[in-house]
């Protein structure tokens, strides 16, 4: 009995001491400091983008030194971690703009980034509120801001305009679409990898991301459209980067292209999805559920990965119509060829093409689809997905629908 009431006794006790403990720390766990939580480098050939991730929206104010040329860009009232002390390790070599950062304490509020550039640049800078699965972010972006660079890459030269919020969208009715193609004028393609960069699109269950699959299909597809006589290939991303979906429109436009494609392995709340599908734009409303939900993902990769400006410039007017819907019933004929196609490697999710308003499909005057190679949230199809073979097999597919497209009502006969 005298041990019981001892053992009860000092159980008492320590339940008292563990609660005086919890209370006397518990502001300090309850209380999280002003920090950077994640900082991530995006370095490509177009433009370099420094993210930073914080539990606190960011308050910044940056200026520029010379000799060398540096931009600063002060921080205030966050904490200096060994997150931000580690910034400079995430720097490539390769990277074009960059060359290093130096980090530190300016005063007791204000935590000094310093840039140290490699060429001359032109700084975007803005701040994104939570979204997905990112609290706050600022993010940098390092723009060439020599002209010579611009000449050279038409891509830049959008996404200057588009910066500046002159990106001209208006249509302009080429001949080439109010008539037939002339015989054995070259054909351009733009093939549109999905996501990138800080938008990882869709993510499996093992960790597999949509844009770096999408990417590989991206250009096994090109090498096998270089190696037509006829075709003339071109890419709204080649690497790693986030290029926003009014760009990507821009860009297939800027280059006259005569199809559109842009490649996803998307994902679904439920898990047993699965199938390929192919999607063209609607004026009038998503076809089905599944439409309607793919597109209201797909348009948020603008807010995901990052945009300062966006809007959709396209004018508004009975020939803007009329030029519209014929290009959608040459989407649609496009997409039957390519599904035709792709039903022959893969599960069909659906048996016609489907509809909505994914706003990378709105190029007025150029034929686009949509192509979903497989539900990358279904893990039998992630693991698909993963491979050479199946990857190869999907471009091969997209590639012999677009000659069969030509063949069998497009508007030349490749030969």
């Amino acid at each position: 009995m005298y041990h019981l009431k001892y053992d009860f006794l000092r159980l008492y006790l320590l339940q008292i001491v563990i609660t005086i403990i919890i209370l006397s720390i518990s502001p300090l766990v309850l209380t999280s400091p002003s920090s950077i939580i994640a900082i991530r480098i995006w370095p490509a050939s177009s433009y370099t983008r420094v993210t930073l991730e914080s539990n606190i929206a960011l308050k910044y104010h940056q200026f520029t030194l010379s000799s060398p040329e540096r931009i600063v860009i002060d921080l205030k009232n966050i904490q200096l971690n060994n997150i931000l002390r580690n910034i400079d390790k995430q720097i490539s070599l390769h990277d074009p703009y960059l060359k290093l950062i130096r980090v530190g304490k300016f005063d007791q509020k204000i935590i000094r980034l310093v840039f140290q550039v490699k060429t001359h640049v032109n700084l975007q800078i803005f701040t994104i509120t939570p979204i997905s699965n990112f609290i706050h972010r600022l993010v940098i972006d390092f723009y060439p801001a020599i002209n010579v660079y611009l000449n050279d890459d038409p891509l830049l030269r959008l996404l200057e305009d588009y910066n500046k919020g002159k990106l001209n969208n208006t249509l302009i009715i080429k001949s080439k679409k109010i008539s037939k193609i002339k015989k054995n004028r070259t054909i351009i393609i733009m093939i549109d990898p999905g996501h990138g960069g800080e938008d990882p699109g869709a993510i499996g269950k093992y960790k597999t991301l949509e844009k770096d699959i999408v990417l590989k299909i991206a250009w096994i597809l090109k090498i096998l459209i270089n190696h037509e006589p006829k075709m003339k290939v071109y890419m709204t991303r080649n690497e790693d980067i986030f290029i926003p979906l009014q760009v990507r429109v821009a860009k297939a436009r800027k280059m006259q292209a005569d199809l559109f494609i842009s490649i996803h392995a998307d994902a679904f709340d439920n898990r047993k999805a699965k199938g390929s599908s192919i999607f063209a734009l609607s004026i009038k409303g998503a076809t089905s559920n599944t439409a309607r939900y793919l597109a209201q993902t797909q348009n948020k990769s603008d807010v995901i990965g990052g945009v300062s400006k966006s809007g959709d410039k396209y004018l508004d007017h009975t020939m803007f119509d009329l030029i519209q819907t014929a290009t959608i019933n040459d989407s649609l004929k496009f997409g039957t060829e390519v599904l035709k196609q792709i039903g022959n490697i893969n599960r069909l999710h659906k048996n016609i093409v489907d509809q909505a308003g994914f706003a990378v499909l709105k190029a007025p005057d150029i034929p686009s689809i949509l192509i979903e190679t497989a539900f990358i949230s279904n893990v039998e199809e992630e693991k698909k997905l993963k491979t050479a073979k199946f990857q190869k097999q999907i471009a091969e597919s997209i590639f012999n629908g677009i000659k069969s497209y030509f063949n069998n009502g497009g508007k030349v006969t490749l030969r």
